[in-house]
Protein backbone atom coordinates (compact mmCIF):
# COMPACT_ATOMS: atom_id res chain seq x y z
CA UNK A 1 0.00 0.00 0.00
CA UNK A 2 1.57 3.18 -0.61
CA UNK A 3 1.51 6.27 1.25
CA UNK A 4 2.14 10.18 0.87
CA UNK A 5 3.95 12.65 2.58
CA UNK A 6 0.84 13.74 4.01
CA UNK A 7 0.42 10.37 5.64
CA UNK A 8 4.03 10.82 7.12
CA UNK A 9 3.22 14.11 8.77
CA UNK A 10 0.06 12.28 10.41
CA UNK A 11 2.41 9.55 12.00
CA UNK A 12 4.79 12.07 12.88
CA UNK A 13 2.16 14.11 14.74
CA UNK A 14 0.55 11.39 16.14
CA UNK A 15 3.47 9.37 17.80
CA UNK A 16 6.55 12.60 17.57
CA UNK A 17 8.62 9.86 16.44
CA UNK A 18 11.61 11.39 13.88
CA UNK A 19 10.31 11.94 9.94
CA UNK A 20 12.82 9.17 8.73
CA UNK A 21 11.62 6.56 11.74
CA UNK A 22 8.19 7.32 10.10
CA UNK A 23 9.01 6.54 6.70
CA UNK A 24 10.72 3.50 7.80
CA UNK A 25 7.37 2.32 9.58
CA UNK A 26 5.64 3.14 6.86
CA UNK A 27 7.09 1.39 4.85
CA UNK A 28 7.11 -1.84 7.17
CA UNK A 29 3.63 -1.48 8.03
CA UNK A 30 3.23 -1.25 4.18
CA UNK A 31 1.15 2.24 4.45
CA UNK A 32 -0.90 1.09 7.39
CA UNK A 33 -0.96 4.05 9.45
CA UNK A 34 -2.07 2.00 12.54
CA UNK A 35 0.15 -0.74 11.90
CA UNK A 36 3.12 2.01 11.57
CA UNK A 37 2.14 3.33 14.74
CA UNK A 38 2.70 0.14 16.52
CA UNK A 39 5.91 -0.49 15.07
CA UNK A 40 7.28 2.77 16.02
CA UNK A 41 6.23 2.46 19.84
CA UNK A 42 7.13 -1.12 20.15
CA UNK A 43 10.62 -0.12 18.40
CA UNK A 44 10.70 3.19 20.43
CA UNK A 45 10.00 1.54 23.94
CA UNK A 46 12.20 -1.03 23.18
CA UNK A 47 14.98 1.36 22.54
CA UNK A 48 13.84 3.53 25.68
CA UNK A 49 14.06 0.36 28.07
CA UNK A 50 17.81 0.48 26.79
CA UNK A 51 17.92 3.55 28.73
CA UNK A 52 16.82 3.00 31.86
CA UNK A 53 20.47 3.25 33.62
CA UNK A 54 21.03 6.58 32.22
CA UNK A 55 20.91 9.11 34.90
CA UNK A 56 17.31 11.16 35.16
CA UNK A 57 18.64 14.19 37.56
CA UNK A 58 15.64 16.75 35.83
CA UNK A 59 11.98 16.88 36.10
CA UNK A 60 9.27 18.45 37.92
CA UNK A 61 7.00 17.68 41.33
CA UNK A 62 3.18 18.71 40.39
CA UNK A 63 0.42 18.49 43.67
CA UNK A 64 -3.16 17.96 42.86
CA UNK A 65 -5.74 18.68 45.69
CA UNK A 66 -9.55 17.50 45.62
CA UNK A 67 -12.08 16.68 48.67
CA UNK A 68 -10.00 15.50 51.10
CA UNK A 69 -6.75 14.06 49.14
CA UNK A 70 -3.82 15.81 48.70
CA UNK A 71 -1.12 13.97 45.93
CA UNK A 72 2.47 14.99 45.07
CA UNK A 73 4.45 12.82 42.66
CA UNK A 74 7.93 13.59 41.20
CA UNK A 75 8.19 12.55 37.65
CA UNK A 76 11.85 13.05 36.00
CA UNK A 77 14.10 12.78 33.03
CA UNK A 78 17.63 13.65 32.14
CA UNK A 79 17.31 16.73 30.56
CA UNK A 80 15.48 20.39 32.05
CA UNK A 81 14.76 20.87 28.23
CA UNK A 82 12.49 17.89 28.54
CA UNK A 83 11.01 18.85 32.13
CA UNK A 84 10.36 22.46 31.00
CA UNK A 85 8.67 20.93 27.96
CA UNK A 86 4.54 21.45 27.89
CA UNK A 87 4.10 18.12 26.95
CA UNK A 88 6.39 16.79 29.27
CA UNK A 89 4.65 19.29 31.46
CA UNK A 90 1.16 17.65 31.26
CA UNK A 91 2.59 14.13 31.75
CA UNK A 92 3.45 14.84 35.26
CA UNK A 93 -0.10 16.94 35.63
CA UNK A 94 -1.57 13.36 34.41
CA UNK A 95 0.37 11.41 36.73
CA UNK A 96 -0.61 13.92 39.83
CA UNK A 97 -4.32 12.75 38.96
CA UNK A 98 -3.53 9.41 38.84
CA UNK A 99 -2.03 9.09 42.27
CA UNK A 100 -5.17 11.38 43.33
CA UNK A 101 -7.74 8.76 42.25
CA UNK A 102 -5.89 6.36 43.22
CA UNK A 103 -5.34 7.53 46.60
CA UNK A 104 -1.80 5.48 47.62
CA UNK A 105 1.84 6.57 47.22
CA UNK A 106 1.83 3.20 44.93
CA UNK A 107 3.61 3.82 41.47
CA UNK A 108 0.90 1.99 39.28
CA UNK A 109 0.84 0.26 35.66
CA UNK A 110 -1.55 3.26 34.95
CA UNK A 111 1.33 5.84 35.62
CA UNK A 112 3.63 4.31 33.43
CA UNK A 113 1.03 4.01 30.80
CA UNK A 114 1.14 7.84 30.66
CA UNK A 115 5.24 8.17 30.51
CA UNK A 116 4.81 5.60 27.54
CA UNK A 117 2.82 7.78 25.55
CA UNK A 118 6.11 10.40 25.32
CA UNK A 119 8.75 7.89 25.48
CA UNK A 120 9.42 7.64 21.68
CA UNK A 121 9.23 11.80 21.19
CA UNK A 122 11.23 13.13 23.88
CA UNK A 123 14.24 9.58 23.75
CA UNK A 124 14.69 10.28 27.40
CA UNK A 125 14.68 7.82 30.33
CA UNK A 126 11.99 9.17 32.07
CA UNK A 127 10.05 7.85 35.20
CA UNK A 128 7.58 8.61 38.18
CA UNK A 129 10.02 8.47 41.05
CA UNK A 130 8.13 8.26 44.11
CA UNK A 131 4.23 9.61 44.70
CA UNK A 132 2.57 10.64 47.82
CA UNK A 133 -1.32 10.63 48.27
CA UNK A 134 -2.53 12.01 51.94
CA UNK A 135 -5.65 12.45 53.70
CA UNK A 136 -7.05 15.31 55.37
CA UNK A 137 -9.33 15.28 58.42
CA UNK A 138 -12.57 16.90 59.26
CA UNK A 139 -10.89 19.32 61.49
CA UNK A 140 -7.91 19.50 59.78
CA UNK A 141 -6.36 21.68 57.15
CA UNK A 142 -3.93 21.12 53.98
CA UNK A 143 -0.91 23.51 53.02
CA UNK A 144 0.65 23.34 49.56
CA UNK A 145 3.37 24.37 47.98
CA UNK A 146 5.47 23.95 44.71
CA UNK A 147 8.43 26.31 44.05
CA UNK A 148 8.47 28.26 41.20
CA UNK A 149 11.29 25.97 39.40
CA UNK A 150 9.00 23.50 39.78
CA UNK A 151 12.06 21.17 41.67
CA UNK A 152 10.31 21.14 45.29
CA UNK A 153 7.09 20.86 46.82
CA UNK A 154 5.40 19.95 50.37
CA UNK A 155 2.15 19.09 51.59
CA UNK A 156 1.85 19.83 55.40
CA UNK A 157 -1.53 18.92 57.46
CA UNK A 158 -2.20 20.66 60.86
CA UNK A 159 -4.71 19.02 62.66
CA UNK A 160 -7.21 20.48 65.74
CA UNK A 161 -8.80 23.96 63.49
CA UNK A 162 -9.99 24.31 59.67
CA UNK A 163 -9.98 28.28 60.71
CA UNK A 164 -8.05 30.95 58.01
CA UNK A 165 -4.74 31.36 60.28
CA UNK A 166 -4.28 27.86 60.59
CA UNK A 167 -4.82 27.30 56.82
CA UNK A 168 -1.87 30.55 56.83
CA UNK A 169 0.14 28.72 58.98
CA UNK A 170 0.04 25.38 57.09
CA UNK A 171 1.23 26.97 53.79
CA UNK A 172 3.96 29.26 55.69
CA UNK A 173 4.67 25.50 57.29
CA UNK A 174 5.06 24.35 53.12
CA UNK A 175 7.33 27.78 52.88
CA UNK A 176 9.75 26.95 55.25
CA UNK A 177 10.40 23.48 54.65
CA UNK A 178 11.07 24.17 50.44
CA UNK A 179 13.47 27.17 52.19
CA UNK A 180 14.97 24.80 54.29
CA UNK A 181 14.94 21.44 53.35
CA UNK A 182 15.10 19.58 57.02
CA UNK A 183 16.43 15.94 57.26
CA UNK A 184 13.69 14.88 59.69
CA UNK A 185 10.57 16.04 61.63
CA UNK A 186 11.19 15.69 64.93
CA UNK A 187 14.21 14.32 66.80
CA UNK A 188 12.52 11.10 67.79
CA UNK A 189 12.68 10.71 63.42
CA UNK A 190 16.23 10.85 63.93
CA UNK A 191 18.29 7.56 63.87
CA UNK A 192 20.62 7.27 66.62
CA UNK A 193 23.14 5.62 64.20
CA UNK A 194 23.77 9.15 62.99
CA UNK A 195 23.39 10.89 66.66
CA UNK A 196 26.13 8.79 67.60
CA UNK A 197 28.39 9.01 64.25
CA UNK A 198 28.08 12.85 64.99
CA UNK A 199 29.42 12.27 68.65
CA UNK A 200 32.30 10.84 67.83
CA UNK A 201 33.34 13.41 65.07
CA UNK A 202 32.82 16.58 67.73
CA UNK A 203 34.45 14.39 70.71
CA UNK A 204 37.11 13.96 68.05
CA UNK A 205 37.31 17.77 67.00
CA UNK A 206 36.92 18.57 70.78
CA UNK A 207 39.63 16.61 71.57
CA UNK A 208 42.09 18.31 69.21
CA UNK A 209 41.69 21.48 70.76
CA UNK A 210 44.28 22.02 73.31
CA UNK A 211 41.97 24.37 75.27
CA UNK A 212 39.42 21.76 76.24
CA UNK A 213 42.22 19.53 77.23
CA UNK A 214 41.67 21.06 80.92
CA UNK A 215 38.55 21.14 80.96
CA UNK A 216 37.05 18.59 83.78
CA UNK A 217 35.00 15.40 82.04
CA UNK A 218 31.73 17.11 82.95
CA UNK A 219 32.26 20.29 81.28
CA UNK A 220 33.28 18.55 77.89
CA UNK A 221 30.34 16.44 78.10
CA UNK A 222 27.95 19.24 78.24
CA UNK A 223 29.47 21.15 75.18
CA UNK A 224 29.35 17.80 73.52
CA UNK A 225 25.42 17.75 73.94
CA UNK A 226 25.55 21.67 73.60
CA UNK A 227 26.82 20.55 69.90
CA UNK A 228 24.23 17.91 69.40
CA UNK A 229 21.05 19.59 70.63
CA UNK A 230 21.79 22.73 68.27
CA UNK A 231 22.63 20.00 65.32
CA UNK A 232 19.41 18.24 66.15
CA UNK A 233 17.59 21.78 66.26
CA UNK A 234 19.05 22.88 62.84
CA UNK A 235 18.45 19.53 61.25
CA UNK A 236 14.55 18.90 62.49
CA UNK A 237 11.87 20.86 61.07
CA UNK A 238 9.60 21.68 63.92
CA UNK A 239 13.01 22.35 66.33
CA UNK A 240 13.96 24.66 63.50
CA UNK A 241 13.61 28.61 63.66
CA UNK A 242 10.42 29.29 62.11
CA UNK A 243 10.97 31.20 58.33
CA UNK A 244 8.35 33.85 58.77
CA UNK A 245 9.33 34.41 62.61
CA UNK A 246 13.26 33.71 63.67
CA UNK A 247 12.45 34.41 67.36
CA UNK A 248 10.35 31.21 67.95
CA UNK A 249 10.62 27.54 66.46
CA UNK A 250 8.00 25.58 64.49
CA UNK A 251 7.14 24.29 66.97
CA UNK A 252 6.59 27.47 68.92
CA UNK A 253 4.70 29.02 65.97
CA UNK A 254 2.04 25.78 66.50
CA UNK A 255 1.75 26.55 69.69
CA UNK A 256 1.34 30.16 69.49
CA UNK A 257 -1.35 30.00 66.46
CA UNK A 258 -3.56 27.11 68.49
CA UNK A 259 -4.23 29.42 71.29
CA UNK A 260 -4.75 32.36 68.44
CA UNK A 261 -7.22 29.59 67.02
CA UNK A 262 -8.81 28.61 70.54
CA UNK A 263 -7.74 25.29 69.66
CA UNK A 264 -4.70 22.45 70.19
CA UNK A 265 -2.88 21.78 67.06
CA UNK A 266 -0.81 19.44 65.96
CA UNK A 267 0.88 18.23 62.79
CA UNK A 268 -0.57 15.22 60.81
CA UNK A 269 1.32 14.07 57.61
CA UNK A 270 4.35 16.11 56.39
CA UNK A 271 5.67 15.39 52.80
CA UNK A 272 8.35 16.79 51.50
CA UNK A 273 9.96 16.45 48.15
CA UNK A 274 12.92 17.77 46.14
CA UNK A 275 14.17 16.56 42.80
CA UNK A 276 16.40 13.95 43.24
CA UNK A 277 16.48 13.74 46.65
Amino acid sequence: MAFTAADVKALRESTGAGMLDCKKALQEADGNIAEAEKILKEKGLAAMAKRTDRAAGEGRIVIKQEGNKVAMVEVVCETDFVANNPEFAAVAEKCAEITLKNGSDAITDEHKAVIDTVLIKFRENISVRRAACVEVGSNAVAGTYVHSDNKTGAIVIVEGSTVDDVKTFAKDCCLHLAAFTPAYTTKEDVPQSYIDEQKEIFAAQMAADEKMASKPQNVKDGILQGKINKLLAESCFVDQAFVKDDKMSVAKKLEETGKNAGAKLSFGKIVLFVLGK
